[in-house]
């Protein structure tokens, strides 16, 4: 079977698909992912074929910091989705047999398959339902943290939802600091955050839709008549609502998949055998053209803690001194991460994934979208102490809860178990069940329109 799978995004948004793909791939389909041109290399690093998406994010993030009010952002949002809804129709067009869509690029995906009659399967990183048992980050009162669907919710594509908590898992809801609205509550305010992120693409859905020939879509959510659905994330993690739709599930993660022909650069493996191991220090796509500040500001902290680190760039351009400090580039975090002591990241899906799944302790720091909710999640857990919002990062605290991070063997012990745990998943198992089932061409698999309402 020929299966796109379509994202849009930062890296954290397209390096879970090379894994899943590669798996797809083994059971003998043929596989291309969708995404930005700047992650060309990464999927075909990874035996993918790739087909291009227009737009850079990165880039649509410095355009709409520099927009002079809130009219000018969504107006040149508007433009980036109006360009990616074309990118995403003809990677469709260019033929396939079912589509494997993200969540940010879920109403055009389901578009684009309706006008090539072709079957939909949801696969998202993160949870897109409401549910009495969470609210949804981003949810009015749910947490401290911006990113709600004002912003760029799936790192560029707006509207990405998450929450916190989950029934059964430390920390679930109602426990004290969970930003819990009670049952209705989460629910009212999981469905007003949807419905808002819905109404940021609608004007897009309504002019791709007419472009293609097919009539309007009846819900203000992208994603709404999109059955099955599979979370690529742990229900050790998030475990599955009980309120959530039909055919709307958790299958577990989607690791990324190395390039093929990656090795460790020698000065990285140098210095890791040069001493002990090192905090990692990374804060992905967050930040662009805050270096500067930002590499000071750890330079200090990892002074203060009194620890080696390897400091990753990512989107802010970040570098860090001193002789106990290797600033990195990209590089795959399931080699890196198992060789740390302690991870510090801004709690992005795929990077809270690595972390779990390297059994080391965290130190999470949020800035926008779902990271509130993952950062929040892995306090819960109990392998990381309280999260440090982004813009409120300083030297101190940062050297403080590294310290902490690393003098708490509780914390310790409570990542490698769940390590243990999370390693003994295979996420990509169901999502090969359902496409097994749509080959054989069972109802209720695939099918735009399939499904209950729910509590979505």
């Amino acid at each position: 079977m020929r299966i796109l799978i379509v994202t849009a995004g930062s890296r954290g948004d397209v390096a879970p698909f090379t894994g899943l793909g590669r798996r797809l791939l083994d059971a003998g389909h043929e596989v291309a992912v969708a995404a930005h041109a700047p992650f060309s290399g990464l999927v075909r690093g990874c035996g993918l074929d790739h087909r291009p998406l227009p737009g850079d994010p990165r880039e649509l993030i410095r355009a709409r910091g520099r927009a002079a009010s809130p009219g000018e952002a969504r107006a040149v949002t508007a433009a980036f989705l109006d360009r990616l809804a074309d990118g995403v129709v003809g990677a469709v067009a260019d033929g396939t047999d079912l589509v494997l869509t993200a969540f940010g690029p879920a109403g055009l995906s389901r578009a684009a398959g309706e006008a090539c009659a072709v079957p939909v399967i949801g696969t998202y990183l993160a949870p897109s339902f409401a549910t009495r048992e969470f609210p949804l980050p981003g949810a009015s009162g749910a947490s401290g943290v911006a990113g709600g669907p004002g912003a760029p919710g799936v790192h560029g594509v707006p509207g990405g939802p998450g929450g916190l908590g989950g029934p059964g898992a430390p920390g679930g809801p109602g426990a004290p600091g969970d930003g819990g609205l009670g049952p209705e509550g989460n629910l009212a305010a999981g469905r007003e955050l949807l419905a808002r992120a819905g109404g940021l693409q609608a004007e897009v859905l309504t002019r791709l839709r007419a472009r293609l020939g097919l009539p309007a879509t009846a819900s203000p959510e992208p994603d709404a008549e999109i059955r099955p659905v599979l979370h690529g994330f742990s229900p050790l993690v998030v475990p599955r609502p009980a309120d959530w739709p039909s055919q709307v599930e958790v299958a577990g993660y989607w690791w990324p998949a190395r390039p093929r022909d990656w090795q460790p650069p020698a000065e990285l493996t140098d210095f890791l055998q040069a001493g002990p191991p090192p905090v990692f220090i990374g804060f992905g796509s967050m930040a662009p053209d805050q270096g500067e500040r930002l590499g000071e500001l750890v330079t200090a902290a990892v002074a203060r803690a009194g620890v080696r680190a390897v400091v990753q760039a990512g989107w802010a351009g970040l570098t860090a001194s001193g002789d106990d400090v290797l600033t990195v580039g990209d590089l795959p975090h399931d080699w890196l991460f198992p060789r740390t002591a302690a991870v510090v990241h801004h709690a992005g899906a795929g990077t809270t994934a690595a972390g779990l799944r390297a059994g080391v302790p965290a130190v999470a720091v949020p800035a926008m979208a779902d990271q509130p909710f993952w950062a929040a999640r892995l306090h819960r857990l109990g392998v990381a102490p309280r999260p440090l919002p982004l813009d409120a990062l300083t030297a101190e605290s940062l050297g403080a809860a590294i310290t902490a991070c690393l003098t708490d063997p509780a914390l310790g012990r409570r990542a490698a178990d769940l390590a243990e745990a999370v390693a003994a998943e295979d996420g990509a198992a169901a999502v090969l069940a359902h496409i097994g089932a749509v080959g054989r061409g069972e109802a209720g698999h695939g099918d735009r329109t399939s499904g209950e309402p729910g509590a979505s």
